[in-house]
């Protein structure tokens, strides 16, 4: 079986669909037997990884716009190529094409919180992503709450919806010696003790009740906050001045995009990770931090809740006490720090890169099949 794999995306800014892709190519390869993978690219930079491999082939595709590779270029090569299943580790998919298709959601906040979106990016929400559902033999979601909300808002049949978790990189699981710490704390010129936020700040994250929370408590504890992510200023520009306007000055540090080869450092040096988002799908950084031994405090809800389980401090949210209470429960209660941490590192085993690749192969053999 041939099958095409778009990366249109492989080389976009750091986060989480980013760490996705990469990682679920690697294990693809170790799982892929007499599968043939075609790895399909429109920007010539972003190809070269898989130079070598056996049964890949890395194909350049040009397109003057993300639509026009979709749905125009794209599925002129998919054509040429013979590919028997196309699949997509992001959303959107070509709608002319006759393969059997497939492709992941990582998250309908879209729907759950539209305020939280460009107007450009909620005509595509409207229009084009009802459609990539419609055309979609299956449809992969990160987590049982993404389900959900797929059948829900996309009225996508049950059968057609397939929960298949995100993994976790090893290298999260693998202790560092103390002259690679050092190395990595004088580089971005962390404290001695310190919070960690990790992750992109946009609307769901919930940065501004984040940092008052923040403010109630941090400061008093003697613990600095670290902002490992990068800014989306098209939405996020006030929140981004609240460390300012609360005058916080050095307590809140800017350590911009980290490398997912550098993360496991800021956990390991973490006092606590903070992610009380207002919504996530499945929540990366807190099996990442679960699997550094960094105890977490996060969400009472929807992904945060689900992919947490009992191994976090939960918290409301929409409640700025709530979270600034969590955040001084995980840093002062020794007895529950000790806890979180073995919980943690006991949930965070059953999140495996290679499990998702298995269970997200299987899919594309079965939908190949059908």
């Amino acid at each position: 079986m041939r099958i095409g794999i778009m990366l249109r995306h492989y080389d976009q800014h750091g986060g989480g669909v980013k760490v996705y892709t990469r990682a679920l190519l690697r294990h693809f390869l170790r799982h892929a037997g007499s599968h043939e993978l075609v790895f399909f690219y429109k920007s010539p930079n972003a190809a070269g990884d898989f130079r070598g491999q056996p049964r890949v082939q890395e194909v350049i595709v040009p397109g003057r716009s993300a639509v026009l590779w979709d749905q125009a270029s794209l599925p002129r090569a998919v054509r040429k190529l013979g590919i028997d299943v196309l699949f997509n580790p992001k959303y959107s998919i070509p709608l002319a094409v006759r393969c059997p298709t497939a492709w992941v959601c990582h998250g309908l906040d879209w729907y759950v919180m539209p305020w939280a979106s460009r107007w450009i990016d909620r005509l595509s929400h409207r229009y084009m992503v009802p459609r990539y559902a419609a055309k979609a033999d299956a449809i992969v979601a990160v987590s049982e709450v993404t389900r959900q909300h797929v059948m829900q808002y996309l009225n996508v049949p049950a059968d057609r919806v397939h929960t298949v978790y995100t993994g976790i990189d090893d290298a999260f699981r693998t202790a560092l010696d103390a002259e690679t710490l050092a190395s990595v704390r004088q580089k971005y010129q962390l404290p001695d003790r310190f919070l960690l936020y990790a992750g992109a700040v946009y609307p769901p994250k919930n940065f501004t009740r984040l940092i008052q929370a923040y403010a109630k408590v941090g400061p008093a504890l003697g613990l600095p906050l670290v902002i490992a992510g990068g800014e989306n200023r098209y939405l996020s520009e006030y929140e981004l001045k609240e460390p300012e306007r609360l005058n916080l000055g050095g307590w809140v540090r800017w350590a911009g995009w980290v490398e997912n080869t550098t993360l496991p450092a800021f956990y390991q040096m973490a006092h606590a990770l903070l992610l009380p988002s207002l919504f996530e799908s499945f929540g990366l950084p807190i099996l990442e931090a679960m699997a550094s031994g960094c105890p977490v405090v996060t969400s009472n809800c929807y992904g945060s809740k689900e992919v947490a389980g009992d191994a976090a401090v939960l918290v409301d949210p929409e409640s700025v006490d709530a979270i600034a209470a969590g955040i001084s429960r995980a840093v002062t209660d020794q007895a529950l720090r000790e806890q979180l941490i073995r919980r943690g590192r006991e949930r965070a085993q059953e999140f495996t890169w290679d499990r998702c690749a298995r269970q997200t192969l299987a899919v594309l053999e079965g939908i190949a099949r059908k």
